[in-house]
Protein backbone atom coordinates (compact mmCIF):
# COMPACT_ATOMS: atom_id res chain seq x y z
CA UNK A 1 0.00 0.00 0.00
CA UNK A 2 1.35 3.39 -1.03
CA UNK A 3 1.05 6.42 1.28
CA UNK A 4 1.75 9.95 0.01
CA UNK A 5 3.72 12.20 2.34
CA UNK A 6 2.51 15.78 2.66
CA UNK A 7 4.17 17.65 5.53
CA UNK A 8 3.27 21.28 6.14
CA UNK A 9 6.57 21.98 7.95
CA UNK A 10 8.62 21.16 4.84
CA UNK A 11 8.59 23.05 1.53
CA UNK A 12 5.76 22.25 -0.85
CA UNK A 13 6.68 20.52 -4.09
CA UNK A 14 7.71 22.95 -6.83
CA UNK A 15 6.40 20.66 -9.55
CA UNK A 16 4.19 17.70 -10.28
CA UNK A 17 5.49 15.34 -7.60
CA UNK A 18 4.93 14.44 -3.97
CA UNK A 19 7.23 15.32 -1.07
CA UNK A 20 7.59 11.61 -0.61
CA UNK A 21 6.00 8.20 -0.75
CA UNK A 22 5.99 5.44 1.86
CA UNK A 23 5.63 1.81 0.82
CA UNK A 24 5.86 -0.99 3.39
CA UNK A 25 7.93 1.06 5.84
CA UNK A 26 10.35 2.41 3.23
CA UNK A 27 10.23 6.17 2.65
CA UNK A 28 11.25 7.65 -0.69
CA UNK A 29 11.64 11.41 -0.22
CA UNK A 30 11.85 13.73 -3.20
CA UNK A 31 14.94 15.87 -3.56
CA UNK A 32 15.14 18.89 -1.28
CA UNK A 33 16.60 22.23 -2.32
CA UNK A 34 17.22 25.26 -0.12
CA UNK A 35 13.65 26.51 0.07
CA UNK A 36 12.56 28.12 3.30
CA UNK A 37 9.13 26.52 3.99
CA UNK A 38 7.90 29.67 5.78
CA UNK A 39 8.44 31.91 2.75
CA UNK A 40 8.46 29.34 -0.09
CA UNK A 41 11.57 31.15 -1.35
CA UNK A 42 15.11 29.95 -1.88
CA UNK A 43 17.62 31.05 0.71
CA UNK A 44 19.92 33.32 -1.23
CA UNK A 45 23.07 33.46 0.82
CA UNK A 46 25.23 30.83 -0.85
CA UNK A 47 26.03 27.14 -0.84
CA UNK A 48 26.46 26.62 2.92
CA UNK A 49 23.13 28.27 3.71
CA UNK A 50 21.34 26.28 1.01
CA UNK A 51 22.83 23.09 2.40
CA UNK A 52 21.84 24.05 5.95
CA UNK A 53 18.25 24.72 4.84
CA UNK A 54 18.09 21.41 2.98
CA UNK A 55 19.15 19.51 6.08
CA UNK A 56 16.50 21.35 8.12
CA UNK A 57 13.92 20.44 5.47
CA UNK A 58 14.96 16.79 5.63
CA UNK A 59 14.61 16.87 9.42
CA UNK A 60 11.06 18.26 9.05
CA UNK A 61 10.09 15.51 6.62
CA UNK A 62 11.54 12.84 8.88
CA UNK A 63 9.84 14.20 11.98
CA UNK A 64 6.49 14.33 10.18
CA UNK A 65 6.83 10.60 9.48
CA UNK A 66 8.02 9.70 13.01
CA UNK A 67 11.53 9.06 11.69
CA UNK A 68 14.98 10.31 12.67
CA UNK A 69 18.23 10.73 10.79
CA UNK A 70 19.17 7.23 11.91
CA UNK A 71 16.39 5.87 9.69
CA UNK A 72 18.10 7.23 6.56
CA UNK A 73 19.96 4.48 4.72
CA UNK A 74 20.76 6.20 1.37
CA UNK A 75 21.21 9.73 0.08
CA UNK A 76 21.74 11.11 -3.39
CA UNK A 77 23.35 14.53 -3.72
CA UNK A 78 23.27 16.69 -6.81
CA UNK A 79 25.82 19.52 -6.99
CA UNK A 80 26.18 22.16 -9.67
CA UNK A 81 29.89 22.33 -8.77
CA UNK A 82 31.84 19.36 -7.39
CA UNK A 83 34.22 21.84 -5.78
CA UNK A 84 31.60 22.00 -3.00
CA UNK A 85 32.02 18.28 -2.24
CA UNK A 86 34.22 18.99 0.80
CA UNK A 87 31.51 21.27 2.24
CA UNK A 88 29.02 18.43 1.92
CA UNK A 89 31.38 16.10 3.78
CA UNK A 90 31.82 18.71 6.50
CA UNK A 91 28.05 19.08 6.91
CA UNK A 92 27.61 15.29 6.95
CA UNK A 93 29.85 14.94 10.01
CA UNK A 94 27.51 17.30 11.89
CA UNK A 95 24.21 15.96 10.53
CA UNK A 96 24.82 12.20 10.65
CA UNK A 97 26.38 9.86 13.17
CA UNK A 98 28.47 6.83 12.33
CA UNK A 99 27.76 4.65 10.49
CA UNK A 100 26.92 7.08 7.69
CA UNK A 101 24.23 6.15 5.17
CA UNK A 102 25.17 5.01 1.68
CA UNK A 103 25.58 7.96 -0.68
CA UNK A 104 25.88 8.97 -4.29
CA UNK A 105 27.05 12.42 -5.35
CA UNK A 106 27.00 13.76 -8.89
CA UNK A 107 27.61 17.07 -10.61
CA UNK A 108 24.72 18.35 -12.71
CA UNK A 109 24.46 21.32 -15.04
CA UNK A 110 21.43 22.89 -13.38
CA UNK A 111 18.87 22.36 -10.61
CA UNK A 112 15.34 23.68 -10.05
CA UNK A 113 15.18 27.35 -8.99
CA UNK A 114 18.90 27.57 -9.81
CA UNK A 115 19.75 25.78 -6.57
CA UNK A 116 23.39 24.91 -5.99
CA UNK A 117 22.65 21.61 -4.26
CA UNK A 118 19.80 19.10 -3.97
CA UNK A 119 19.58 16.09 -1.68
CA UNK A 120 17.15 13.18 -1.74
CA UNK A 121 16.97 10.57 0.99
CA UNK A 122 15.64 7.07 1.46
CA UNK A 123 14.66 5.92 4.93
CA UNK A 124 13.17 2.84 6.55
CA UNK A 125 11.08 2.47 9.69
Amino acid sequence: MKKIINDTQAPKAVGTYSQGVEINGTFYFSGQIGINPETSQMVSTGFKHELEQILKNIDHLLKGCDLTRENIFKTTIFLTDLKNFSLVNEAYTKFFSLPYPARSCVEVSRLPKDALVEIEVLAHK
